[in-house]
């Protein structure tokens, strides 16, 4: 069978959070639950450095605009785990090629690292912080819940990865102004604050 729905699903979960689903993939082969899952995944420094980064990022990603500095980071850093990910996810397979495999991955990640960050920059248009932990807490439990699924349901994770993309785009079109009312008001701090400084 074609690792591509696994690979297409785990290039769209790591642009929401790639050290989970780096976590997750490795303890399922660690724990023998799939053979699909490389060794370099299930390695025990990358466990632990996967569950360190991931400790941090669910800490950032719920503060208000830290989480768009944080995505801001990892605009490289997502999609390159995703086409790591998915260069793994294919060699260790062999069913497609790894260069194939690991721009499907990172395609997949900077979709959704697209929507994401541009869904997080709307969000942090009101002063609550309810919001983001609701969303970002929202975020976790779907890459965990959709990685779990894809290891034993490849073709419905990569549906369901697919339809929530989709949406997402739609929903950061609609939010579209007031993404741009959020970075002009960004702007305007920045250059409030250098007109202090000077």
């Amino acid at each position: 069978m074609s690792a591509l729905p696994l690979i297409f699903t785990a290039g769209w979960a790591s642009g929401v959070n790639a050290y989970a689903v780096v976590l997750l993939l490795g303890l399922f082969g660690r724990t023998g639950l799939s053979d699909s899952v490389p060794d370099a995944l299930q390695r025990t420094d990358v466990l632990i450095a996967a569950a360190v980064l991931f400790l941090i990022e669910a800490v950032a990603d719920k503060i208000p605009y830290l989480d768009s500095f944080w995505d801001a980071l990892h605009t490289v850093v997502r999609p390159v785990a995703g086409a790591v990910v998915a260069a793994l996810l294919a060699g260790q397979e062999g069913s497609l090629p790894e260069l194939a495999a690991g721009a499907v991955g990172g395609a997949s990640a900077l979709a959704s690292h697209l929507v994401k960050a541009g869904t997080r920059m709307a969000i942090n248009t009101s002063p609550e912080p309810v919001t983001n932990i609701v969303t970002s807490t929202a975020e976790d439990v779907s890459v965990a819940g959709i990685v779990t699924l894809a290891i034993f349901h490849p073709l419905l994770a990569a549906v369901i990865a697919g339809a929530l993309l989709v949406i997402g785009l739609f929903l950061v079109v609609f939010l579209a102004s007031r993404i741009r009312r959020y970075l002009r008001r960004r702007r305007l701090r920045r250059e409030a604050r250098a007109a202090a400084a000077t």
